[in-house]
């Protein structure tokens, strides 16, 4: 028997396939929603982030307390295999001025075509709308409604808990009876804050642009967004793990805002000086309406800090994370102590499992499909070698 299950069509499903299609394994990948990948291009409608250019020790750094079980996955698959891949499908990309790299034509949609085309050239069946529920008493893969099957090989790519309605909501959980997990968090989120009704009607939904975000262990450069409940933006996600970590420990979190990093204080002190109203100070100074609007938010709450300080430092309370329902991407899944080097289920000897189900987090930036895609064709590569071994 040399034929493969792999359930799950996202990034690490579809990676995992191509690998074992390659080696003439037959290959059939199921998939709960109507369509693959619904989340991929989803995440490609603002610009498909495949990875970043920036040197590999620092890029693997980013994947924190899953730094040293990822490694040997993203080095066997590295970014610039990544982008050799791209280019084996007719895309090509090219490194953003802020060291992400894009498809040329930054779509998701042409990418996922050419490789759906390439998965077809190599035999592999896609059967939508395949509910997987578990496995029956002897071990056989159940689909509901649909008869259960018995593969040689199985790899689960089921994914995390994010953006429930593409398709990836976590319910999956309840199959694993026996298995290890870390429950689901958000990851990559915005964060709640409590804004008066003024602030909220007037600047809701504007940017807060070329600000640095920090708490009292990371800083995060780029742009925010004022929320109805908070803030969300490049820079608050790149703070969403130590954020939730303060809030899991004492209930709130705090968070800082310089308004304007390319100010010393001292030279943003003399142009607030005088005896001008506070709007034309911060005017002056150059800030945007919206950051003029946080700095009077916090003077109207009472603080008597110097402006400058504001300015330089904006205090915010963070009351909490927004749900996984508008999470990018989720903390949270299997245990590594559960799977073999392979990534195959100690306790399910022929399952490995890749991709967002297993418990890692990344941040934005092209951390996040990197780890996809190199998981994927690790369990793929794993699964081969369980296959070889008979």
């Amino acid at each position: 028997m040399r034929d493969a299950a792999i359930i799950g069509a996202g990034p690490a499903g579809l990676m995992a396939a191509e690998t074992l299609a390659r080696a003439g394994i037959a290959v059939t990948l199921y998939e709960r929603q109507a369509a693959p990948a619904r989340k991929f291009l989803m995440a490609g409608r603002g610009g498909l982030n495949l990875t970043h250019s920036e040197p590999l020790p620092q890029f693997l750094s980013r994947y924190g307390a899953a730094q040293a079980w990822l490694t040997p996955f993203i080095e066997a698959f590295p970014p610039e295999a990544v982008g050799a891949w791209c280019k084996g499908l007719g895309i090509e990309t090219f490194v953003g001025s802020s060291g992400r790299v894009f498809p040329r034509d930054m779509k998701a949609s042409p990418l996922l075509r050419a490789w759906l085309k390439r998965l077809g050239e190599l035999g592999v069946k896609l059967v939508p709308r395949a509910t997987w529920t578990g496995w029956d008493e002897t071990g056989a893969l159940r689909f509901a409604g649909a008869p259960s099957i018995t593969p040689a090989v199985t790899i689960l790519a089921l994914g995390g808990a994010s953006w429930p309605r593409l398709g990836s909501d976590g319910r999956w959980l309840a199959a694993l009876t026996g298995i290890a997990t870390t429950p689901f968090k958000p990851a990559n989120c915005g964060v709640l804050h409590h804004w008066s009704p003024q602030f909220i009607n007037r600047f809701a939904g504007q940017p807060l642009k070329r600000l640095i975000a920090s708490t009292a262990s990371h800083t995060a450069p780029g742009e925010i967004t004022i929320t109805r409940t908070g803030l969300e933006g490049g820079a608050i996600y790149a703070l969403s793990a130590p954020l939730r970590a303060q809030l899991e420990t004492t209930g709130h979190a705090l968070l800082q805002l310089d308004l304007r990093p390319d100010l010393p204080r001292e030279t943003l002190a003399a142009k607030l000086s005088g005896s001008e109203s506070l709007a034309t100070k911060l005017r002056k100074a150059g800030l945007s309406p919206p950051a003029a609007a946080l700095v009077q938010e916090l003077r109207h709450r009472g603080s008597n800090a110097p402006i400058a300080d504001l300015v330089k430092a904006l205090p915010l309370t963070i009351t909490g994370l927004a749900g996984l329902e508008r999470a990018i991407s989720s903390a949270g899944g299997v245990k590594r102590t559960e799977l073999t080097p392979e990534l195959m289920l100690r306790a399910r000897p022929g399952v490995f499992l890749a991709g967002e189900m297993l418990d890692w987090e990344a941040p934005t930036g092209g951390y996040l499909l990197q780890a996809c895609l190199a998981t994927g064709k690790a369990a793929g590569q794993g699964a081969l070698r369980w296959l070889a071994r008979g």
